[in-house]
């Protein structure tokens, strides 16, 4: 049995929180410099490079990408072997989220109840999601998620009958009626299967992936690549001026379901998809 001192918790937290939030991952920036030699018209083209200009900015003057710094969404993945000691593991994270929201100057934007709408003051409380693995460490990533992008954000209970060009029309369907809300290009995280709760956990899950990286079931592959041709065929383009990259990404999770049912949930990201990751 490892020990680990919850002070450790909340400081790797109130770091990821702040780091998260000025410096945007690096396989992510490589593919809007790529999608940016990929437009032709000068409006687009001009678009895409002021966002890449944006990214150095924040991180030259270490300021944040994005003045929605987000809801501090929180992954993790607790080794079994691991004894918290010194408090509680949640109230550390809380704790992490308060000092990097206050001491890195980020905008506080949560509010501590959904109809009276009063701020809290220093984004608290995190949403939390945690996984018991093996091991004796502890895996932690803070994913800020801004709300112009998640409000576009949906979900479907589909019938078994759904097909895979079904899923991929509602994906898409989706990624229109967003249009210029998310601040595109998007990344699209996609959730299939599992029960409603789940899926639409898998789609979030699914936009802290590498965006480099293929989904390594070639089935679902397929289906990311032809859901990203299909968006990006939208003509909506960066910031909604129309172009060829409307979405960066498309990103699919699946899980196993019950015989009755099929839910797909789509959890829409700007091109600041912000997360970080450290281990204890």
């Amino acid at each position: 049995m490892r020990e680990v001192n919850v002070k450790l918790v909340e400081q790797t937290v109130r770091d990821l929180c702040i780091d998260a939030n000025k410096v945007l991952p690096l396989d992510l920036e490589n593919r809007i410099t790529e999608c940016a030699a990929c437009e032709v018209c000068e409006l687009p083209k001009s678009i895409m490079a002021t966002l890449k200009d944006n990214l150095d900015a924040a991180r030259e003057m270490d300021i944040p990408i994005c003045q929605d710094t987000g809801m501090a969404v929180i992954f993790a993945e607790i080794g079994q072997d691991v004894h918290f000691i010194g408090g509680g593991f949640e109230a550390a994270v809380n704790s992490g989220v308060a000092r990097g929201y206050t001491e890195g100057y980020l905008r506080c934007s949560v509010v501590a109840d959904p109809l009276r709408r009063v701020n809290t003051g220093d984004n608290t409380p995190a949403v939390i999601h945690t996984r018991i693995v093996e091991g004796d460490e502890v895996k932690i990533t803070v994913a800020p998620k801004g709300f112009g992008s998640e409000n576009m954000s949906c979900l479907k209970m589909f019938t078994p009958a759904a097909s895979a060009d079904d899923i991929i029309d509602y994906v898409v369907s989706v990624a229109k009626t967003a249009g210029s809300n998310p601040c595109p290009p998007m990344v699209l995280g996609v959730g299939i299967g599992g029960t409603f709760e789940q899926c639409a956990l898998l789609a979030k899950t699914a936009l802290c992936r590498n965006v480099s990286e293929k989904n390594p079931d070639e089935f679902y592959s397929s289906m990311e690549e032809k859901i990203l041709e299909k968006v990006n065929n939208l003509d909506i383009g960066p910031q909604g001026f129309g172009g060829k990259t409307t979405a960066l990404a498309v990103m699919i999770e699946a899980r196993p379901t019950h015989i009755a049912g099929l839910p797909v949930a789509v959890n829409v990201r700007c091109h600041v998809t912000r997360h970080k990751s450290a281990v204890i």
